[in-house]
């Protein structure tokens, strides 16, 4: 009774926890992508938003606010702004504001008029700063208008060649899908052979003992933090790149992918060794009873036969080499702009989001969870095709 009783509660808790894992996980992935669509559905404010900065007292529309420090929220449908405060001569400063929501060109949607001298700037698109002069810089009263971004173009954010997220808020990421992507298919290109080599001799060629010698070390490399090959890539892969094909600087896409076939080496080989290992002995036997040698046995027998968990590892490594942010960061040279060959910069779409999260706010911190979004469709759709092929394989 008591043993019967100690297997429920262990299962109910399993159950629980279970259950609560998945909720969080869940969880998580709808913040993310409520996060990453954001921008495509929404502006980024309901109207038109006010900061004044060293304007003691001053009235807003006819509303009066005194030492105000943080965002003055217009209405939605505000096509008029009417600003004054009182001047040191006893005169009263005036600033009126026309917004047109209609034009496109965020340039050009205000309209102003002004009873004394001002200066008006467009610092970065849809803010303008209204400063009136001062003995020195430092004392000058000034008024930000920010206006509500639009949401954003869906096919403008993939296809888009350029990334200006502060002053122009241009949030084209093309350039780092193509640099993502050729670094991670570089990776793989370069390091699935070689991983599969390895495996499949340590598994038919080398001895029992030195192949567990050998296995321990492949899973310490394993377990090294990608800041570690990223920093022996700095120091010996981009100064190798750079005066190899005499190049200004060697932070380029081919450094990139060769640091990540090096990080995908050690996951690959440890999954795909451990099952060709499964590989039945009786297989072996079989193929090398009717003829065929070892290699013969090795690659046309025992691959094929532990092509699941071969398959797997390739995935793993896809997703580590997708995945990668730090190791990319310091020997990608974390260039922006397209790239037309491997010996130049790139950026991955990860190192922008390490990049940049510490410091983005509004629309662009919205787009880098769009970011996360985009880089997690890629992936799917990435392993989804690659278990397509192995059933395709296991069929034919």
């Amino acid at each position: 009774m008591k043993r019967k009783l100690i297997d429920q509660f262990f299962r109910y808790l399993f159950t629980v926890v279970a259950l609560f894992s998945v909720l969080a996980l869940g969880a998580i992935l709808l913040f993310v992508f409520a996060q990453g669509t954001m921008p495509f559905f929404t502006s980024t404010a309901p109207g038109i938003r006010l900061v004044v900065q060293r304007i003691d007292e001053f009235s807003v529309n006819g509303q009066s606010y005194q030492n105000h420090s943080t965002f003055i929220h217009l209405p939605g449908n505000t096509t008029t702004i009417s600003l004054r405060y009182p001047s040191g001569d006893g005169e009263e400063v005036v600033l009126d504001i026309t917004y047109d929501a209609a034009e496109k060109d965020p340039e050009k949607q205000l309209g102003f008029t002004y009873n004394n001298e001002v200066n008006i700037t467009y610092p970065e698109s849809y803010v303008y700063t209204v400063s009136w002069p001062a003995v020195i810089a430092a004392l000058e009263k000034r008024v930000h208008i920010i206006l509500p971004e639009p949401p954003y173009g869906v096919w403008a954010f993939l296809s888009g060649l350029e990334w200006r997220p502060d002053r122009d808020k241009i949030y084209g990421i093309f350039p780092m899908i193509a640099g993502t992507l050729a670094a991670s298919f570089g990776a793989i290109l370069l390091g699935v052979p070689v991983a599969l080599l390895c495996a499949l001799f340590m598994a038919e060629f080398l001895s029992p003992k030195i192949a567990a010698i050998v296995r321990a070390g492949v899973e310490l490399l394993a377990g090294i933090p990608s800041i570690v090959y990223g920093f022996f890539g700095l120091m010996v892969i981009v100064p190798a790149v750079r005066n190899i094909f005499q190049i200004p600087s060697g932070n380029t896409l081919l450094s990139a992918i060769i640091v990540l076939a090096i990080m995908i080496l050690p996951t690959i080989i440890a999954i795909a060794e451990t099952s060709l290992r499964a590989v039945p002995m009786s297989v072996r036997e079989a193929s090398l009873a009717v003829g065929a040698t070892k290699m013969q046995t090795a690659w046309r027998v025992v691959l094929p036969h532990a092509n699941s968990g071969v398959i797997a590892g390739i995935i793993l490594g896809i997703s580590r080499a997708v995945g990668e942010t730090m190791a990319v960061i310091l020997v990608a040279g974390n260039s922006p702009h397209l790239f037309r060959g491997p010996l130049e910069s790139v950026r991955t779409l990860t190192a922008t989001i390490a990049m940049e999260m510490g410091y983005a706010s509004g629309r662009h911190g919205e787009m880098l969870f769009s970011i996360g979004v985009t880089l997690f469709t890629i992936i799917l759709i990435l392993n989804s095709f690659i278990l397509w092929f192995r059933r395709k394989i296991e069929v034919s």
